[in-house]
Formats: C-alpha cells, structure tokens, sequence
C-alpha cells in the first residue's frame, strides 16, 4: 500500500520553482536572473566548477541596496519553504516506519525491553517515570509568530498533497492556495519592527500545547498500552508519565518585563483555555454517550454523583433533564460542563480543582465498564482522562526564576528596616538567621510593605505577596516551583524558603507550597553541590519543607553558561561527572532527586537528540523522574506538527523507560577507572586551552568584529536583554547570542573548540589511541560527547568563516583565526579516528543535507559579510543585514 503520493525531491522542486515565479511577479525579470544567477555561482564553486567565490562576491557587492533586500529575501523564503519539504518527508518517514514497524525507538521497543523484567518491577519503573518538558521563552525563534502561521498553512496543504487522492481540479486547488501563501509570505515582513513582550511569547508557547500537545499525548498513552498488553501476561497500570511546564511570562531573570500582571494573565488565560478544550471534549463525548436509561443499569456510585450536580445546579439539571430525557449519562456531561464553565466563577458550583472532574470522569467509565462499555472508554473517555491528568486546569504549570542576587539585595534591604545588617553577616551566619525565621511563627518582613526600597527589591517582594493569591486563585500546582539562578551558596536556597515563608506559601511543617530548585551552572557551585546540597538536606527548616514536599529534590543544571565559562569538552564531563556526585548526596539523605537539565537547541548548549542524551546519563542519576528545557526554534521544529510531536515524545518515554530499566538492573555505571581518569586528563587541558582563547588579549575585541554580535543584539528577538549589563564582555553575555554569532558565521566554536587540545595531551601523556576507540564503542556518554561535538564541526565551514574573520583588524585576524582552525582541523582528525569512520557525521542524510543547503546558504553569507563590514549603511541595508541573520538561521536551521 502507497502511503504517499510525493517525495521530497518533487516538494523541493516544486516549491523552489513556484518561489520563483512569484519572485519574478512581485518584482521583475531582472531581480529574478539576478538571484538566479548568485544561486549558480554558489553551486558552480560548491561543485568545483567555480575555483573561487569571487563572482559571487562581486555580483553581490555591485547590486543597488534594493535589489540586495530582494535577494536576501529570496533565500531566506526560500529556506522557510524547504524546511517544510523536509518536515514533510520527516512524517512520511514516521508513517512509512511505523506501517512497515521499522521505527528504531519506538514504544514497541520499549515494551520488549521491560518484557525481560517481571511485573512487578515493569510496575515500578512505569510508577517512578515522570517526564517534565518545560518550554522556556528565551529569545532564539528568528521567526515572527505571522510567518510561521503562513507556513503551517502551507504545511497543511503539503500534508493534503501528499496524503490524500485528489482529483485533477482538487490539487490545482490546493496549489492555489499555496500560491497564494507563498505569495502573502513574500509581502510580509520578515523582521519583527518591535521587541516581542513576555505575553507574545507565552501565547507562543500556549499555542503549541493547546494545538499539538494536548491532542497528541492521549495517543502516545494508547500506544504504549497496546505495547505492553503485546508483552506482559497480566494487567499494568499506566500511571501519569508526562507533565508539561512553561517558563514563559514567570522567569524574571535578566527580564524586567516579567511582571506579576503579566504572571497573572498567564495564568488566567492558560486556565481559560484548557477548560474550553476539557468543554469540547465533553460535549462531544456526549454524542457518543446517548445510552438509554431504562437499557442500562445506572449503579450507585453514578447516581450518587448525578444526584450530587443535580442539588449543587437545581437550575441547570432541570435544563438537562427536559433536552436529555433518560439519557443519564449526557445529563451528567452537561452538568459537568457546567461546572468547567463556573470554574474561578463567582457563581457557586464550579469543580474545585483537576481531580475533581477526573472523578466524575471515572465515575462514568466505571458505570460503563459495568454496562459492557468497555471498549467505548477506552476509545472515548479515557484519553479525556489522561489529557486531565496531564495537563490539569493550568495546562502547563509555571515555573518562576530570578537571579540569586534579586533574592539576597531584597532581603537586605527589607531587614535594614528592622535593624539587621543581613550583608554584614557571614555565609554561616546568614544560613542560622534564615533558618530561624522560617522556623519562628511570627513574620519577620512585611513583604506588602515596599516605599522607600530599591525597585529591584521592590520587584521580588512584590512577586511572592502575589505567589500566595495566584496558589489560592489557580491552586499550588498552577505555579509551586521557583528556580534559582546562579546558586553558589545554600542561603541562596534558604533566602527563597524564607520570602516564600513570610509569603505564606511555606506553613512548616505541614505545608510547603513550592518546590525550591537551585540552578548550578558554576563550576564554582558544581564543585561545591555537597557542600551546598549536604548542608540544606541537614537543616532543620529545608529539611521540613523537603518532607513537605514528598522527599524529592529538583537540581537544575545549566548546560549553557557552564559550556560558556568551561568550553565544549570540560562542561561535558563536569556535568557529568556532578551529575553523579548529586545522586549520591541524595543517595546519601534518602532524597529522591529530579534533574532538570537546561538544555539549548544547540550542541553547545546542551542540544542535540534527546533520546540519545537521555541513555547517556549516569545510571546513578536516573530516577526516572527528569525535566528539561525547550526553546526557542527547537520547540517548532519539535511540536509544530502533530505527527512529529507524538514522535518526539514517544522517543522520550522510550529512553525514560530503558534508562530507568537499567538504572535497576546496575545501579551503578561500571565506567573503568583508566576511562574517568583519561577523561579527566582530557577536560583539564580542554578547560585550560578554552580559557586561554577567552583570555587572550584582544579576543572579544576579534569576536565583535568577526561575528555579527553587534546586529544580533538589536533584533527583537525575545523580550530579554541579551546581555545581563549591557558590557560587551563574554562573562556578562548571555549564552544564546553568543553560540548565535559564532552560528551566522559558520564557525560553530562552542559545540567543538579545545576538543582537540584536550585528546592531544592525554595522548601525550601516554594515553592510547586503543583506550579512547574503547571509551567511544563501550561507553554512552564518550560516543554522545564525540558525536555532538562532530556535528558541530560538519555544521562548521571554515571557508565562510574566514572571510568574516578577514573584517578583523589584520593582527587580532593573525592572532586568532590560524589557532582556530588548527583546533579545527586536528579535531576533525581525532575523531574520526576515534569513531574509525571516514566521515564526522554519523548520519547519512546529515552529509546530503548539508551537501543541499550549503550553497543557498553562502549567498547570505556572503551579503552579510559585505554589510557587516560597511563603515555606514542606510535604513534598507540595515533592514536586509537583519533580514540574512534571519535567512541564515533558517538556512542552518539552527540560532542559538
């Protein structure tokens, strides 16, 4: 059976050509022959039919500033057409594999792996999984929210193309209508002329769970159901796996923005939101649910509950009752949508919380199931049920964040007031005077009380006065967690404990309302967790609110700033080997640990494929319970589209649940001592070299002039400052427009630099070749680090690179871009010789991706070049310099 009728070849094909002729349209004949003509010159010097790129340069150079704009434009709508090409040849992928059940990762997998295991510990890894996607708001999506609506309307009619038979005027239909967005998308602009505002980027985010998620996770629950029935003998209880979070319009970081208004509409609007969709989906429930009352037998339980709504909504059952005569279970639906819609009504009725209306709802399956309904609540009740329980009346829970100082500067200034100088006081003595005032039973600080305070410190007092209304308005699991940036101290915990105390939020030792999570992302605070994570597990008042909180602690992880500070290799191994060290002090306290793991789109950043970094965790630290961020671009090209969302996420459980597994098969990794030892000979001199370059005089100087820092700091991108003071130094500059820089310029620094230095002098302190070819075959975490760090050196063109490095003054050039590409090339070198492959890529389709869009990249390239290192340029070369980092990104499918 033909599941397609299209290739990807043919959507590339036609899309380019159609791109073509609405550019000839839109503009003129010449403008047409001139992108032409750059777009032949880039692939005749790709070929080898070009010996230099001279052409192409001065083709550029000599066009007027408009016809510059027209190819900029050209290009980059260009990448956003095929990029929907690839998307599409992704599905047909998942739909063929999953037809022909040749999917590698799948559920199916899953299911045969815990197969070897009896129930009852099958049971115990399913109950411990709990996996938390949290989409954050950072600010590397280059799109415009209207240029991406385009494009999913044009996706649709690809998938319409593709999947459907169409007679002859039906597809000349759908083409028109591809015409015609294609056509749209060119008038567009493509450069957002404002900053986005934190509520434009949690509706980015909402978007994406409302649309995709919330249909897709019901599905993923059925197939791993029929995946272990396929395997196991007796029943399994699948319990909830997913939870989904969002730090969009609650993380204060750096974001001044980020206002307890904006929180709050959040919050109101995702609650909005989620019970419309709980009301549609019960309403059409109760299209199926038209049984007869006189057929069936309505057990007690179901009458009990109907009874209940009928006194608690006299009016509205009477309503029921004369539109549904006997039929008891739609009169039960309409009064439970009723109550959905009284939920924060001031009208009496509305379900108080989640669970509430998930016992109606088991209510009614079980009235079923004893009718003999049982397959009509597996088809049309229990997926109602597990998008409940999964995304609750908030729909993705929020998680606050602010910078450690925030918390110690308020605090200081509002003790000033009562007499203490909470600055004067030493770490030790600040740890004793928090940990009393949580404990005493009289509040310390009037957090209402804000006149004459530093606005910052006003901010933050501000922001937990309201965290006590929004737990009360929305309930504790609408927002119960608060990370904290910049953990280097255990009173920078204590200081959150203690604001949430006087908050009210925290009651020890009955209750705590939110989850307390330190951000390591120092190499300072990694290497001090014991002493920073041992000393809040001894204290008596974390201690409390930790058995509050069911004895489990969430450790963040910061991928980004520690790759930043410590370089590609030496951040790897910190993580970790730290990783490791936070188990056992958990181990050690009887506390079960969370890692959530801040993770970018980027290798550098923590990127690459999740499934795969998620079996490359240190056995010790899987628990089976893991978070971990999405931003950015990663989020669209991971939920955008159904069919590839419920992929990702089946890929998720399937690495959670064989990790897991293997996690109680062997507790602990058997990593051979000569392996850490040579990895840590390895990452000291990566670390020492990384700094090194960071150091050197005249760095930051060689990287503002050789990348366009300067353009990407002024694109609108996301409502945070790129920078956390506005110096240009790269300790103040925010991870994300740094890997975004080296990004545009082909020169992927920080997914691979001092990886070379470092295998060079284990080598040379008598280390074997043998020994690292071992370490990549044998051990997960090795091959993952190795084969990250080739990705960004196939993503990494040199040859581009050096002519953004030419705008460099001649001696920074001198000094710098040599080093680079010798720790280039000797990288390359050793890693291929470690994986024993020709290639640095260890996916074919990688090498023939690249192979296409490389030379529809150069031509952007190119022309930012050309603007970049003009001394003076107008408002239209301006405009078409943002327009090529945007084309560019798109082209590299990849910001920061």
């Amino acid at each position: 059976m033909e599941l397609h009728d299209r290739s990807i070849s043919q959507d590339i094909r036609e899309l380019g050509a159609l791109l073509g002729t609405i550019l000839e349209e839109q503009t003129s004949r010449e403008a047409f022959e001139t992108v032409e003509s750059c777009r032949r010159a880039a692939i005749d010097y790709r070929s080898g039919d070009l010996d230099t790129r001279d052409p192409l340069i001065t083709e550029l150079e000599g066009l007027s500033a408009h016809n510059q704009r027209i190819v900029a434009r050209a290009f980059t709508t260009y990448f956003e057409l095929i990029n929907l090409a690839e998307e599409r040849e992704r599905i047909r992928t998942i739909r063929t594999g999953s037809h022909e059940r040749t999917l590698d990762d799948g559920l199916e997998d899953a299911a045969a792996e815990l197969g070897e295991a009896d129930d009852e510990t099958v049971q115990r890894i399913l109950d411990d999984i709990l996996i938390e996607p949290t989409f954050t708001a950072h600010p590397t999506e280059a799109r415009r929210k209207t240029v991406k609506s385009k494009l999913r309307d044009i996706s649709t009619s690809l998938e319409t193309l593709d999947e459907r038979l169409l007679t002859e005027t039906e597809e000349q239909q759908v083409w028109r209508d591809i015409d015609a967005e294609v056509t749209s998308l060119w008038q567009t602009p493509q450069v957002r002329n404002r900053q986005p505002e934190p509520e434009d980027e949690a509706r980015n985010v909402q978007w994406y769970l409302e649309n995709t998620l919330f249909d897709v996770v019901g599905e993923v629950y059925d197939e791993l159901d029929d995946a272990i029935d396929s395997e196991l003998s007796s029943d399994i209880d699948i319990p909830k796996l997913f939870e989904f979070r969002s730090w969009a319009g609650s993380d204060r970081d750096g974001n001044p923005y980020v206002t307890p208004e904006v929180t709050a509409n959040i919050l109101e609007r995702q609650r909005s939101v989620v019970l419309e969709r709980y009301q549609e989906q019960l309403k059409r429930l109760s299209g199926v649910l038209s049984q007869d009352g006189s057929r069936i037998d309505a057990e007690s339980a179901f009458r009990a509950s109907l009874e209940a709504d009928r006194e608690r909504l006299p009016g509205v059952a009477r309503t029921a009752e004369e539109r549904y005569p006997g039929e008891p279970y739609r009169q039960k639906l309409k009064l439970m949508r009723e109550r959905l819609r009284r939920v924060g009504d001031v009208r009496p009725g509305g379900y108080e919380d989640a669970d509430a209306l998930l016992e109606d709802l088991d209510v009614i399956a079980t009235s079923l199931q004893t009718n003999g309904g049982e397959t009509v609540v597996e088809a049309h009740v229990d997926p109602i049920r597990r998008r409940v329980d999964t995304f609750g009346f908030s729909l993705a829970s929020l998680d606050l964040r602010d910078h450690q100082q925030k918390h110690t500067d308020a605090i200081a200034d509002a003790l000033e007031r009562e007499g203490i100088d909470y600055y004067g006081l030493s770490e030790d003595e600040r740890v004793e005077f928090l940990t009393d005032a949580v404990l005493q039973d009289e509040p310390v600080i009037d957090l209402g009380e804000t006149e004459g305070l530093a606005d910052d410190s006003a901010r933050v007092l501000e922001l937990f006065d309201s965290l006590a209304d929004w737990q009360t308005e929305y309930g504790v699991d609408a927002i119960d967690t608060y990370a904290i940036s910049m953990t280097d101290e255990p009173s920078h915990v204590l200081e959150v404990l203690f604001l949430a105390d006087q908050a009210g939020v925290v009651s020890l030792p009955e209750h705590a309302g939110i989850d307390i999570v330190p951000l390591l992302e120092t190499e300072y605070a990694l290497s001090g967790a014991r002493r920073i994570m041992g000393t809040l597990f001894e204290n008596e008042a974390y201690a409390q609110a930790l058995e509050a909180r069911g004895r489990t602690q969430e450790i963040m992880l910061g991928y980004s700033d520690s790759n930043k500070e410590n370089g590609f290799l030496a951040a790897n191994w910190s993580l970790y080997k730290n990783q490791r060290r936070l188990g056992e002090i958990c181990d050690d306290h009887d506390v079960t640990m969370r890692l959530f793991h801040g993770r970018g789109g980027s290798i550098s950043r923590g990127g690459g494929p999740m499934n795969e970094a998620l079996l490359a965790l240190p056995n010790s630290t899987v628990t089976g319970q893991v978070k971990f961020t999405e931003q950015g671009e990663a989020i669209a090209e991971k939920y955008a589209n159904p069919r590839i969302a419920e992929r990702n996420i089946e890929q998720m459980l399937n690495a959670q649940l064989r990790a897991r597994k293997q996690a109680i098969d062997q507790p602990e990794e058997d990593v051979p001592a000569e392996w850490t030892d040579a990895m840590e000979t390895m990452a000291d001199a990566a670390r020492q070299e990384y700094r090194d370059l960071l150091e050197s005089d005249g760095f930051v100087r060689y990287f503002e002039q050789a990348t366009p820092i300067t353009v990407i700091e002024d694109l609108n991108l996301g409502s945070r400052p790129a920078s956390r003071s506005g110096e240009r130094t790269v300790e103040d500059l925010r991870a994300i427009p740094w890997v975004f820089s080296w990004t545009q310029s082909r020169c992927i620094l920080p997914g691979w630099y001092a990886v070379a230095a470092g295998i060079d002098v284990y080598l040379e302190s008598e280390g074997s070749m043998e020994t690292l070819q071992e370490m990549y075959d044998e051990w997960p975490f090795f091959r993952t680090t190795l084969d990250n760090a080739a990705l960004s050196l196939s993503r990494t063109e040199l040859e581009i690179a050096e002519q953004y490095a030419e705008m460099a003054d001649a001696t920074l050039r001198d000094r710098f871009f040599p080093r680079v590409t010798d720790e280039y090339e000797r990288a390359t070198e050793l890693i291929t010789e470690i994986g024993q492959r020709e290639d640095l890529h260890t996916r074919d389709w990688l090498g023939e991706n690249l192979e296409q869009r490389n030379p529809y990249v150069d031509p952007l390239n190119m022309l930012q070049v050309h603007l970049l290192d003009r001394n003076h340029r107008t408002d239209i070369e301006e405009r078409t310099l943002r327009l090529t980092v945007k084309g560019i990104a798109a082209g590299m499918k990849n910001t920061g």
